[in-house]
Formats: C-alpha cells, structure tokens, sequence
C-alpha cells in the first residue's frame, strides 16, 4: 500500500518503509551499545571517598595480585651497564671512540670521551645464569627471583625532572606521586598508620625532595608521610613535659569538641577531612613508635641485613629496609624506600658518577646490596612476597662512554634498567633489550608510563580508568600514555569489573 505525497511533495511512511527504517535503528542501537561499552572499559573513574573516612579501604577495578608495594629509588641514576645490563661487545670495544658518533659526542656535561667498559666484573649467577655485576653480589644472588626490564626510557636528561617523571609521571612539579594515586584508589588498611610512607635516605633527600612523595592536586590526605630508622615524624612526638595520661585526655576532649562542632556542619567534606587526619595523627603518635622500635628484631635479623654495620649510612639504610618490612607488616599500602640522597660536589651521596664513578660506586654499593637483598629474602621467608610487589628503579641510565678528563659516565634517558620482583611477577626474566653498547633501548621499548601501569594493574586498578578531574582535565598518573607490561606478568590480563 502507498501513500499519497503530503503538501510537501515528500511520500508519506509506509509498513514497509516503517518495517525496514525500524530495523535500521534497532542495528545502530546495538551498535551504539557495544561502543558505549567498550568505551565504558576506559572511561574514567574516580573512587567514591567519605569526607569522615577518607582512607577507608576501596575496592579495586579487578582482583589485585599486589596488596602492598615497595619502590627502591636509587637516587643519581645508578649506572644500568655497570650494574645489571651485561654488554659484552662494550668489553671488546673499550677504548675506542662510539661507532657513528661525531667528531665531537655532546651530551648532559659536555663533551664524551671513548667507549670504557663495565667497571666491575659480570658473572652468570643462579640458574637462569642472569649475568649481574659485582656491584651488588647479594642481590645477584637473588637473580632467579628478578624480573628485569632492560628497556627503560625517560623523557629528561635533569635529575629533578627524571625524579619528578619517575616519581609522578610527570617531569614537572605538582603532580600526584604513585603512592598518592595508589592511596587514594584503594584506600588503606591500615587504621594506624599512613597509606603510604616515604623513606628518605640517611643522607637526605632526593634532588627532587618532597615532590617524589607529593599528593599534588589530590587531596592532602593522600601525601606520603616521610619519615625512617633515624627520624621520626615531625611534630608528631608529644612535648617533652607531657605525660601520656595528659596527651590521651586532651585527644579524647578534642575529639568530642570536633565531633560535636561537625554536626553543625554535615556537609563540611574538608572539616570532616582534617578532622580525620587529626585523628589518625592521634593514634600515630601510639602506632608509629612501635613500629620504628627496631629493639624488637633478632640478632640474626639485624645482621642479615647489616644493620650492626659500624658505618653508620650502611646501618642507617639497613634499618631504613627493615623500617620498610614492618610497615609493610602493618598493611601501609605503599612504601617508597630511597638509596641516595642530593649532594654538591663529587656526588658521595648519592649515584650520579660524573668524576670517578668506580671510586664512587664502591661506597654506593655496599650501602645498598646487602640490605636490599635482605629485605626481598625477609619478605619471601614471611611469605609477604606472594601479595607484595618489590619495584627498583632509578632516574635514567648511563653513557657507555666516559666524559671527556673525568672517569665517569654522564647522563643517559635513552635506556637503562628497571626490575621487579614479588606478587604477580614473572621471576627469572629479563624483558626488552637496549644496543650493544647499552646506549639506547632497541627491543620492546618501554616508558615510565609503561612501568607505572604496570604496577597499578598488578594492584588491582586500570590506570585508564584512575582519574582526577582538575583545572579542566581528567588527569592520569599515566597522562594520555602507558600500557600494561603483560609479558613481565605471570597471569593474562583479568577480566574488568
């Protein structure tokens, strides 16, 4: 059956028009619905967080294998070809000039010298034969427990921004560290203590300082609480001339005054957030002595990691590293745990070995190897390790030459190495690969953005999904980057919830 044409000249719908235009908008609703929920995968998500309970535990996007995670930053930018990336062709080539470089290699500091070969000897060590340098013999020894990512790139030459990248994903300030994105998806489980702790070097701090552990534009709440072995929280101690029957009584009054002075204002969500940090620096002020009482260890602990070491920066780190187990014990979410530390001069403070790297890295190493070891072997001897994932990075690498007058290497983002080890974790594996000379990754070329989806994805959370809306943008720990190493990961990617 037809119609007549209306006034307007056009044919009027039919059954059969109506039949076959019905049929075409039922496909692209089923259409649309597939894209929305495809889309929906990455959309992002931000975490419902209560105002009086802002670190309360959060389900994460899927099923975490990680609940806990430790970041060792070697602060300096620990030499990758000295250390962990075996190059033997930088043996047969030491001495002469960098194949295809100019009359003149210009890098960080200036002009490059020749090629020079490893500073310290490799050999294969465990049953993978993984060739690791004596730098660091004992954590060589746990070479069958590492997974290494030889394929590491950075976006600067400048320690400050490095560590800023590193550390936030960003090279500039103000952004929110992984700890701080980390504790504000999941929360904590620590009633306590904080979320997440930062554990400066005995030296000091990194070149960067407090951005490494910065909230950036989240919440306060979500800072790291910077503190180790030696130092305790600022300002958390009571005063000197205060019992502890006085200092309850006070909280417990202060408590019912907030308390009461929130009923006035329900719909407060920043008094309900200080009021809760006040709270929680309440309950530290108990909680965190005992924890840092290291009086508690055995004997056979405190040598394991070389804490009775008479040097007092090698014990100071080994009682950092064990300050970094019982927090981990005590279910701090995140703990970043810093060797080095920013120094003028020759660099004694930290890994940047511009001027004698050799020199150098002879006092480095000691301080570093064998508590780091001790720590992953304490962590899988308490069967922590299953459910905690231990991440060591630095800020960038370094030139396979040596700097022009100077017996050391400059400053190298083009590649260096990164290893994980614990929950969720391929062990025994080395991932991408970077030249024959070390200079710059060539295999499966890996970002910072990479290395920081991979650990929120083994903590349970999609870094497409982990947003923050500020000034305009969704903003991501990953930015609009990053994809999941799955090749360095024991299990195929989970199903999203």
């Amino acid at each position: 059956m037809t119609f007549p044409p209306s006034l307007t000249g056009q044919h009027l719908l039919s059954r059969r028009g109506f039949m076959g235009d019905a049929a075409n908008g039922l496909a692209g609703i089923a259409l649309a619905s597939l894209l929305a929920r495809q889309a929906g995968a990455s959309t992002p998500q931000r975490p419902e967080i209560s105002p009086e309970r802002p670190l309360a535990p959060r389900k994460p996007h899927f099923e975490p294998r990680a609940r806990r995670v430790v970041v060792l930053f070697c602060a300096g930018a620990l030499s990758h070809i000295d250390s962990f990336d075996w190059k033997p062709e930088l043996v047969r080539m030491d001495g002469k000039p960098m194949p295809g470089s100019q009359e003149k290699l210009i890098t960080f500091q200036g002009e490059n010298g020749n090629l020079v070969r490893p500073q310290f000897e490799f050999r294969p060590r465990g049953e993978s034969g993984k060739m690791i340098s004596d730098l660091v013999p004992h954590l060589a020894e746990l070479a069958d427990d590492l997974c290494f990512i030889h394929s590491m790139t950075a976006k600067s030459n400048t320690h400050g921004p490095a560590e800023n990248q590193m550390s936030t994903g960003f090279i500039f300030d103000g952004f929110p560290s992984v700890g701080s994105w980390i504790s504000y998806a999941l929360g904590s489980e620590a009633a306590n203590l904080p979320a997440f702790v930062a554990i400066p070097d005995p030296r000091g701090v990194p070149q960067a300082g407090v951005n490494n552990w910065t909230n950036g534009f989240l919440p306060a709440v979500f800072q790291g609480t910077a503190m180790n072995s030696s130092r305790s929280i600022e300002n958390l101690n009571r005063p000197a001339k205060v019992n502890a029957a006085t200092d309850r009584a006070t909280a417990d009054a202060l408590k019912f005054l907030n308390e009461r002075h929130l009923t006035k204002y329900p719909g407060d969500s920043e008094l309900a957030a200080r009021i809760a940090s006040y709270e929680l620096a309440a309950r530290m002020q108990l909680s965190v002595p005992t924890v840092g009482d290291l009086s508690t260890e055995s004997l056979s602990t405190i040598q394991a990691y070389g804490a009775d070491h008479p040097d007092p920066v090698r014990s100071g780190f080994a009682k950092n590293c064990i300050l970094a187990r019982r927090l981990l014990e005590n279910d701090v979410r995140c703990v970043q745990l810093y060797n080095g530390a920013y120094a003028m001069g020759e660099g004694v403070g930290n890994w940047d070995g511009h001027r004698k790297l050799k020199e150098q890295y002879e006092i480095h190493g000691p301080i570093l190897d064998q508590p780091a070891a001790a720590l992953i072997s304490d962590l899988k001897q308490r069967g922590l390790l299953d459910d905690t994932l231990v991440v060591y990075v630095t800020e960038f690498g370094r030139m396979p030459t040596f700097q022009k007058g100077a017996s050391g290497r400059d400053h190298n983002p083009r590649g260096f190495t990164a290893w994980m080890t614990g929950a969720g974790v391929k062990r025994g594996f080395s991932y991408g690969a970077t030249d024959d000379l070390g200079y710059a990754a060539v295999e499966n070329v890996s970002t910072i953005y990479d290395l920081h989806a991979t650990i929120l994805h083994l903590m349970g959370l999609d870094h497409e999904r982990l947003s923050y809306y500020h000034n305009g943008i969704e903003r991501r720990l990953t930015d609009v980057h990053g994809h999941v190493l799955h090749d360095v990961l024991t299990e195929p990617r989970p199903s999203l919830g």
